[in-house]
This record gives C-alpha cells, sequence and structure tokens, in this order.
C-alpha cells in the first residue's frame, strides 16, 4: 500500500512539474503547443491572481495554523477556497477575509467542517489533479492553460475562461476519471466570439518583443 502511494505521489509531482512547463510538450507522440495553452488572461490578471493567493494563504495560515487547512485559488479574480476549517467560525471568517481584499470580485468557500486532510488523502488529491490535467491538455481544443483544476477529498473544482461547449468537455473529463468523487464548476463562460478575441490578443503579446533591461 505504502509503495502504490509513493508511485502514485511521485507520478503527481512529476506531472505537474512537466504540465506546468511553458513552450512545446510531447508525450507518446503528441504535441501540445503554445495556441493550444495560452492563458486567456490578461498578463495584469494573471499578476493580481498571484497576488491575492499569495496575500490571502498567507494571512489565513498566519491566523489559523493548524486550527485550518486552506487551499486559496484565484483565478480572473475569483478565489476558491477549499480544504478543512475546525469550525463554522473558522469558515466564515476565512470567507470575510477573502472577500475583503479589494482585488476579489467573487469567493465560492468550500471549506469543509472538520479535521485537517491527512498526508494520505493530500497525496491522492495529487495524483487525481495531474490524471485530470493530463487528460485536459491533450484534448483537442481545450485550452487547459486557461483553467485551474483543485482537487479536494476526491472532489474536484474547477475554475477558468472558456466557452459552453468547452465548459461541458472539461466537466465530463473530470467526471469520468476514476476516483472523483464529485464536481463543481466556477467557470466564465464567454462566447465563440470573445474566444476568438482573446485568442487574437493573446497572439499579438506573444508577438511583442520582450523588453531588454539596460545594465
Amino acid at each position: 500500500m505504502q509503495n502504490t502511494l509513493t508511485i502514485r505521489l511521485f507520478t503527481a509531482i512529476l506531472l505537474t512539474a512537466v504540465l506546468s512547463g511553458c513552450g512545446v510538450l510531447a508525450v507518446g507522440g503528441v504535441v501540445a503547443g503554445a495556441s493550444v495553452m495560452a492563458d486567456r488572461r490578461t498578463p495584469a490578471v494573471q499578476a493580481i491572481d498571484k497576488g491575492i493567493g499569495l496575500e490571502v494563504e498567507n494571512a489565513l495560515e498566519k491566523k489559523f495554523g493548524d486550527g485550518a487547512h486552506i487551499n486559496v485559488t484565484s483565478f480572473n479574480q475569483k478565489v476558491l477556497l477549499t480544504g478543512e476549517a475546525k469550525d463554522i467560525s473558522t469558515k466564515e471568517q476565512a470567507g470575510a477575509y477573502a472577500k475583503a481584499n479589494k482585488n476579489v470580485r467573487s469567493v465560492f468557500n468550500e471549506l469543509i467542517i472538520g479535521p485537517n486532510s491527512t498526508y494520505t488523502v493530500r497525496a491522492n488529491d495529487s495524483y487525481l489533479e495531474s490524471k485530470i490535467k493530463a487528460q485536459m491538455i491533450f484534448t483537442d481544443k481545450l485550452p487547459s492553460n486557461s483553467m485551474v483544476i483543485i482537487a479536494e477529498g476526491s472532489s474536484i473544482y474547477l475554475m477558468g475562461i472558456l466557452t459552453q461547449h468547452e465548459a461541458g468537455v472539461a466537466k465530463k473529463i473530470a467526471s469520468n476519471v476514476n476516483g472523483v468523487k464529485d464536481v463543481y464548476a466556477y467557470f466564465d463562460i464567454i462566447s465563440e466570439a470573445e474566444k476568438s478575441r482573446l485568442e487574437k490578443q493573446g497572439k499579438a503579446e506573444e508577438s511583442q518583443p520582450s523588453p531588454i533591461l539596460k545594465q
């Protein structure tokens, strides 16, 4: 059992490292290029999301310590809280703090009341995330880099900027992965016209020369 868990955790870490990389990824003769991987958020929003995640998660960890296990995911300035809180007061305080951040548009508080999850549960969640990410990234015309996949207690939470069709495909893929209990989606749904506009905008940004730093 321990060997199986170790192999799964190693696989999860390896896949996560590979899938988070840039450039072209090739597995089993299939190639995923930059056009499929493009993030539909602007660089400014991507930076804001990183700032929100770091600020809120660090503040909650400092405030609650071992009294809670809270993961903060920010995508397109929408925040998802997952994990465990020892009581309803802790859950409500965490949600209120996230909502108070000036850059946050909305908060989805999915914290579960109960003890912090075990190492085994978290390792299995990492394994599930990696399996789903691998399938998403090699699904034709599904913008995997415009999505985030979070697993908590074998439940899957999806966020991203997708068309209605893409959202349906993403939810189906996650639901069909063995070991997944439930799937919850918090997508920003866009039209096909908006999709085309964002893709053109992304290509234009990619074509801009990188700034030269003066010595």
